[in-house]
């Protein structure tokens, strides 16, 4: 067997670091600080985006051809980091008001991180499993992470009992399609494909399909989107944006590897569903975040339309949705993120303070927070020159290019639709009075940076998209 051990450098050194908070965690005192457990876990995030960026270029394989090196898994493995440094960050606050325990919180960020990494690199069926129940696993206990809190609590058994049930899908579709192709590994598999391209057996479809329930159920799409809404509802926020932004990047990472391209010659089976699925998943989200009272379920719901949108590139196929795919991800993490960063800034000790009142008068109270929050749903609505503008042209724009013009028509009313919650929380924070004073910088200085970073990635990537897109473009010409 091949041990080499370099396509797992950055995932191994997440995990080394994971394993260093973790330890360091148990000889701390309650009453001491632990400040230096995020800075430990921010130091080894650095040292594997450097990893990663080292490694850009390089083809590479292990264990069989079971994990990959390739320029894509590269590019995941940075998004990923990116964003559990942003969440690390945002949350060192919101832990300590919280009562939340701080070494376990970012421990189990990292691990879910190692889990994703794993997940964009997996070549075969059971690793892939198997990095997706190590994201699973720690995400459902970062859910129920604030003990005090009983929507954590149900929230984190909501969450474990769906994600059990998606799994059950997932490791079905996997069996159904290892007896009929012989292998788990997914070069084996394709190259079944492309030999007996019209002699497939039902249950080798049928697998497919189960595959396809499984990850619908892991990105919140129509109609396996219940748990969303209350899962993200009752969640720590700093966790509510990384479940929004990481675990719905990871599970679309997986689904363009394994679905668009090794499990390609299976599209046609597929594409109606997926395309009454993308339809069902953008409308139904937008429709239901209109009537939301809170700023955070509303998110939960935009995640839900925001599937949607994602969906076209799959719908598409990888031709011309490969790339869009990959620049709406990075375009969706900055701006996510920055919006859950602005709801942590305003929790006040066990308050969430997550209303549409509490944002009444912000902008006039805290200037930069309201100007960022502002770009942040101009830019999720999908306003130029932001990125989230720049993400959804190139999105529907593919659709156009492959013939889907209904979808794509659909799309854009869609993003129509969803001005109307963006832009009444711009309403509250400069027309309204009486919300949340909002935390200062010199209160919350990390998360104020974290705010800062995301509207910085959310203004670049809308005024000068070209580095992302060539990055995308680079990163899915790596696929074999």
């Amino acid at each position: 067997m091949d041990t080499n051990l370099l396509p797992l450098l950055p995932a191994i050194q997440v995990l080394l670091t994971a394993l260093v908070v973790l330890l360091r965690d148990l000889f701390i005192e309650d009453h001491e600080p632990k400040g230096f457990l995020a800075l430990i876990s921010q130091i080894g995030i650095a040292l594997a985006a450097v990893e990663s960026v080292a490694l850009w270029g390089a083809q590479e394989s292990a264990f069989n051809d079971s994990v990959i090196l390739d320029n894509f898994a590269l590019f995941f493995s940075l998004i990923f980091l990116l964003v559990a440094a942003l969440t690390i960050l945002s949350s060192i606050h919101y832990v300590r008001q919280t009562a939340i325990a701080e070494g376990e919180f970012y421990a189990l960020i990292l691990f879910a991180t190692v889990g994703m990494m794993l997940m964009a690199a997996a070549n075969d069926l059971l690793v892939f499993f198997l990095a997706l129940e190590t994201m699973s696993v720690a995400v459902y206990v970062l859910t129920g992470m604030w003990r005090s809190s009983a929507r954590s609590s149900e929230a984190a058994m909501k969450y474990f009992i769906m994600g059990a049930f998606a799994t059950g899908f997932l490791l079905y579709g996997i069996a159904l399609i290892y007896g009929a192709t012989g292998s788990t590994n997914l070069d084996l598999i394709a190259d079944y494909l492309l030999e007996q391209p019209s002699e497939w057996p039902l249950y080798l479809v049928g697998g497919g399909f189960l595959l396809l329930v499984g990850f619908a159920f892991k990105v919140g799409a129509v109609p396996f989107h219940f748990w969303v809404p209350d899962v993200y509802d009752g969640a720590p926020t700093p966790v509510t944006g990384f479940m929004s932004v990481a675990v719905k990047a990871a599970a679309f990472a997986a689904w363009t590897r394994i679905l668009m391209h090794k499990l390609s010659p299976l599209d046609s089976d597929w594409s109606f569903p997926l395309w009454i699925i993308a339809i069902a998943t953008m409308t139904l989200g937008n429709l239901l975040a209109i009537g939301q009272n809170s700023v955070k379920r509303m998110l939960a719901y935009s995640s839900i339309a925001h599937a949607g949108y994602l969906l076209i590139a799959v719908v598409v196929g990888e031709e011309w949705g490969g790339l869009p795919l990959l620049f709406y991800i990075v375009t969706y993490a900055f701006m996510t993120i920055g919006a859950f960063a602005v709801l942590s800034c305003l929790a006040e000790g066990d308050e969430p303070r997550e209303s549409y009142h509490d944002f009444g008068g912000l902008g006039f109270k805290r200037p930069f927070i309201g100007v960022a929050m502002s770009l942040f749903m101009l830019s999720l609505a999908g306003f130029p020159p932001l990125a989230g503008f720049t993400g959804k042209f190139f999105l529907f724009r593919a659709a156009v290019l492959s013939g889907q013009m209904t979808l794509a028509v659909i799309a854009v009313l869609n993003s129509l639709l969803s001005v109307i919650y963006y832009l009444r929380v711009i309403v509250a924070m400069y027309m309204e009075e009486g919300g949340s004073k909002g935390k200062s910088f010199r209160q919350n200085p990390y998360t104020y940076i974290t705010i800062a970073l995301a509207a910085a990635g959310t203004v670049y990537f809308g005024v000068l998209p070209a580095v992302g897109l060539d990055w995308s473009r680079v990163a899915l010409s790596s696929l074999e």
